[in-house]
C-alpha cells in the first residue's frame, strides 16, 4: 500500500503543478482589468513546498522503512490538506460566478473580471481532491499497519 500511496501522491502532486502553471500564466501581478486572486500566494507556495517535502518524505520511508518517516509524512499530508481545503473554499466563490467590476458602469460586450484561479477546470480539481483523499487515508492505512505489511 505504500506505492499506492506515492503513485496517487505524485499524481496529486502533477495536477497541483499544472493548476499552479494555469494560475501562474493568468494571474496579473500589474492589476490592470483583472481581478484580484483570492489565493494567497504564501498559502499556495506553502501547499507547494509541503507537498514536494511530503513526497520526499514518504519516499524515504519506503526506502527506509522507518515508521518515524511515515508518522513525519502523514503529519506533513495532514497540514497539507488544511492548506487545500483553505484554498478551496476560497475558490468557490470564483467558481460560482464572476467578480462585479471594479470601474465605471460594465457597457454591453464587456467581460466581467475572473481571479487567475477561476480559469482552473473543475474536473482537475476535483480529481486533485480526489487524489489528495485517497492519498491521505492510503497513508493512514499503511502508517497503521493495515496493509498488511
Amino acid at each position: 500500500m505504500g506505492f499506492a500511496t506515492v503513485i496517487t501522491w505524485f499524481a496529486t502532486v502533477l495536477l497541483g503543478l499544472f493548476m499552479l502553471a494555469v494560475w501562474l500564466i493568468e494571474n496579473d501581478v500589474t492589476g490592470q482589468g483583472v481581478a484580484p486572486s483570492r489565493l494567497p500566494v504564501p498559502v499556495i507556495f506553502a501547499h507547494l513546498g509541503l507537498a514536494a517535502t511530503g513526497l520526499t518524505v514518504w519516499t524515504a520511508f519506503l526506502i527506509f522503512n522507518q515508521k518515524t518517516l511515515a508518522w513525519t509524512a502523514v503529519g506533513i499530508l495532514g497540514a497539507i490538506a488544511l492548506l487545500g481545503a483553505t484554498m478551496f473554499a476560497r475558490w468557490i466563490p470564483v467558481y460560482r460566478g464572476p467578480a462585479q467590476p471594479q470601474g465605471p458602469a460594465q457597457l454591453p460586450g464587456d467581460a466581467l473580471a475572473v481571479p487567475a484561479e477561476g480559469n482552473f477546470p473543475v474536473a482537475v480539481v476535483a480529481v486533485h481532491g480526489l487524489l489528495a483523499v485517497s492519498t491521505l487515508v492510503l497513508a493512514l492505512l499503511t502508517v497503521l499497519g493495515t496493509s498488511g505489511r
